[in-house]
């Protein structure tokens, strides 16, 4: 088996930063929503601290399931301020690619009106395949 691929629908342009779609056979490895704080429930300071966390935290849990971040197939983020999230954008680049590199999942970014932890500014949940 190999990796997840990517699904690009003919004629359609190619996507900065996610996939449209992706296409993979395998292990199941499903995270939970992971927000940026450590092992000891200490916050990261700002939007885009929490957010290097909250994929470390992220790679830490697919890491325990036995996937890779190239295993990825989706990505859901959910923001407290889509602004913020905005704001952050490109500097969350150089961030996602040290924690999970070029590998760019089928993603959706929405805002929430809040998460279970007030401080959290973020929570991401994952879904990978693992091949067999």
């Amino acid at each position: 088996m190999s990796d997840p691929q990517a699904l690009l629908p003919p004629g359609w342009p190619s996507p900065k930063g996610y996939a449209n779609g992706m296409a993979a056979s395998g292990r199941i490895v499903v995270t939970g929503g992971l927000i940026g704080w450590d092992e000891r429930e200490v916050f990261a300071e700002g939007f885009l601290g929490q957010a290097r966390q909250a994929l470390l935290n992220l790679h830490s849990v697919l890491a325990a399931g036995g996937a890779e971040p190239r295993h990825l197939v989706r990505l859901n983020w959910y923001v407290v301020d889509m602004d913020e999230y905005l704001e952050n954008r490109k500097s969350l680049g150089p961030i996602y690619r040290e924690i999970l590199g070029k590998h760019f999942p089928a993603m959706a970014v929405m805002q929430i009106v809040r998460l279970v932890e007030p401080a959290a500014r973020l929570e991401i949940e994952g879904t990978a395949v693992v091949p067999v």
